[in-house]
């Protein structure tokens, strides 16, 4: 099992968040039919060529174009044998990778990328997600690791759903979870036979983790009505009934990880929030015993099992960095893991006791490395040209410390500067590199990114501050951060662009109209416009999550929708806004973004609209590419006084 900080988040905790990357199987993620594929079994892993007389690409494209790989996810009985997500052909696909030969092939070939893929123990049998045009809903599909075969269905008879869990098992056997029609399922898979039905709720849930010999799963659910916050049940894959439960009560959340990587050992590592942030502990679910494991670390902490059961992988992260450790639990010990100062976006333990994860910093592009100093994996073709570093920020606001982080262009301030408000909105911006806000700093703008309340990293009381006002307590903290840094002098008040994407799109939209004079323009992707019409049409887990958030649906609780909603307060917009909207997304609909753009049509407000036939993002390269292009063009056309730009 690996430690992972999913680069795609679907569903669960983090339902409107979109940087693009690998499914890890057992942790939180519309047609009726799968998309149509050709396997590219004897595929080379290849780099996108251009003309030897072309022009110079800019920087900012070299980023975005260079080959980027997800740390490789090893089958746990044959761990020479891995997938992993690359993008070496220009669009997110499934690889395989074999060490002891060297050999890679590509797996997927789909038109709109594939994004959440896994390997079954025996390094057998490569699982992946086949959905239509990225809507999400679909089914699993497998095929042989080697290759040689068409896909063929992973569990045939399954309806197609939104994934809610996938756990592989050994014999070919699988827990895989759907959600759809108004309920989650979760079934039991043999090859040969029908699904079996485990479970069924209304309400949402996700399978979790399986012990070794399979006999037991835990589920994270939300039978309690709040999907934010699940509890944790353990039921017999014989017949699905229940061996134990664990929740914490209202407003503390659970999550199980991992189940003891050792036949018949019963103790399953948890995430708990009992004081305040999340940490962890070990649940003997035949026993009952619980033992909270209290590390001094600040900050948040995630792990997982080493494979020999003595130890965990811990991952910790603290005001946007993470650094790794690993905890023996014989010893009540903690040593640290050497990494670079940065981001580690995943991690995990090999068999020989060695740490391979995923880093980068703002600075530095992603790279695969080991313990060791190693690099694992590195992608073809010429790395991307580095950025530079980001500072930190913190700032006094309304409901305490705001944490942010600054990325200058060359010369002195006051800068034109992109508040870049990050997705989620449990979700936080850390000192990773990202092509996006490279791109900005290229082009002479500053990027200020605030981790408002309601983000993750900062504990449970900051992440859940968002209730009280769902958008207008974030936009608090956005304004703070803008107007602080204005009156040092580090940013020019009249050339201040809101942006984000996702909840990010929510809150730019939603900040120009409650807000208006702070802003000169904005940018919106895949936005949250219109929240009743949003509710509507979204995803089952969406609803749930949405919910869970403000107290009930829209009927229930109308006026808290009302007042979180962009469209209620558009009379007041009035500066240029460029939307970006998914043709297929799920989780931010064309059809309440289209209400929104009718309204400032009505008024004359100037707004361009850019659509794109994929879902909540694209795992296209070159249409990343021309969006970002769109962005710079639109805010060199529309922003007075913007700095020179080539686009």
């Amino acid at each position: 099992m690996r430690t992972r900080a999913p680069w795609v988040v679907v569903g669960g905790k983090s339902p409107r968040t979109g940087p693009i990357g690998p499914y890890r199987p057992g942790r939180r993620t519309r047609t009726s039919e799968a998309t149509p594929v050709t396997t590219g079994q004897d595929a080379p892993v290849t780099t996108p060529s251009s003309a030897p007389d072309a022009p110079e690409v800019p920087a900012w494209e070299r980023r975005f174009r260079a080959a980027r790989v997800s740390l490789p996810d090893w089958a746990e009985d044959a761990p020479d044998r891995c997938v992993y997500v690359g993008n070496a052909s220009g669009v997110f696909e499934v690889y395989a990778w074999d060490r002891a030969t060297g050999e890679q092939r590509q797996v997927t070939r789909r038109t709109e990328g594939t994004s959440h893929a896994a390997i079954d123990p025996s390094g057998e049998w490569v699982w992946w997600f086949a959905d239509t045009d990225g809507d999400e809903f679909g089914t699993w599909v497998r095929e042989p690791f080697a290759g040689g075969a068409d896909p063929e269905p992973a569990v045939p008879g399954l309806e197609p759903g939104y994934p809610a869990g996938l756990e592989l098992g050994r014999g070919g056997t699988a827990v895989v979870g759907s959600s759809a029609d108004d309920e989650t399922t979760v079934w039991w898979a043999t090859p040969g036979e029908a699904p079996r039905l485990l479970y069924r709720h209304a309400e949402q849930a996700e399978a979790a983790a399986l012990s070794r010999d399979g006999s037991l799963l835990a589920l994270d659910h939300s039978e309690h009505g709040d999907s934010r916050r699940t509890a944790v049940r353990v039921l017999r894959t014989a017949d699905g009934s229940t061996v134990a439960d664990l929740w914490d009560g209202p407003e503390r959340g659970l999550g199980a990880i991992a189940f003891a990587p050792a036949v018949g050992d019963t103790r399953l590592l948890v995430e708990h929030e009992r004081r305040g942030r999340p940490e962890l502990l070990l649940w003997d679910v035949a026993s009952g015993e619980q033992v909270e494991l209290e590390l001094d670390l600040p900050g948040e902490l995630s792990a997982d099992w080493y494979p020999d059961g003595a130890a965990l992988l811990v991952v910790h992260e603290h005001a946007g960095r993470s650094t790794l450790h690993r905890y023996d639990l014989a010893r009540r010990s903690l040593e640290d893991l050497p990494t670079p100062p940065g981001v580690v976006t995943a991690a995990g333990a090999r068999p020989d006791g060695t740490v391979e994860y995923s880093w980068s910093s703002s600075e530095h592009p992603p790279v695969v490395r080991s313990t060791t100093g190693d690099v694992v994996l590195a992608p073809p073709g010429d790395p991307a040209p580095p950025s530079v570093p980001s500072e930190d920020v913190w700032v006094e606001g309304p409901g305490g410390r705001i944490h942010a982080l600054l990325s200058r262009p060359a010369g002195e301030g006051p800068y034109p500067v992109v508040v870049d408000v990050h997705g989620g909105p449990t979700w936080h911006d850390t000192d990773s590199f990202a092509a996006g806000t490279a791109a900005w700093v290229d082009h002479g703008f500053a990027v200020l990114r605030v981790n408002y309340r309601g983000s993750t990293g900062y504990g449970t009381a900051w992440r859940d501050a968002l209730e009280a006002s769902v958008g207008l307590t974030e936009l608090e903290d956005v304004v703070a951060v803008r107007d602080a840094l204005v009156e040092q002098g580090v940013l020019d008040p009249e050339r201040v662009v809101l942006a984000g994407g996702s909840w990010g799109g929510y809150l730019t939209l939603l900040g120009l109209g409650t807000s208006p004079d702070r802003w000169a323009l904005g940018l919106a992707a895949v936005p949250v416009a219109d929240y009743v019409a949003a509710y509507e049409d979204e995803m089952e887990p969406l609803k749930a999550f949405d919910r869970s958030l403000f107290g009930g649906s829209p009927a229930q609780v109308p006026e808290k929708y009302e007042r979180a909603s962009p469209i209620t307060y558009v009379d007041a917009v009035r500066v240029p806004v460029l939307v970006m909207a998914g043709e297929n997304d799920p989780r931010c609909p064309i059809r309440q973004i289209e209400n929104y753009l009718a309204r400032l049509a009505e008024r004359g407000v100037p707004h361009e609209v850019y659509r794109y036939d994929a879902g909540h993002g694209s795992l296209v390269v070159e249409e990343r590419i021309r969006q970002v292009r769109a962005e710079l063009d639109f805010v060199r056309r529309q922003l007075p006084g913007a700095p020179a730009m080539t686009t």
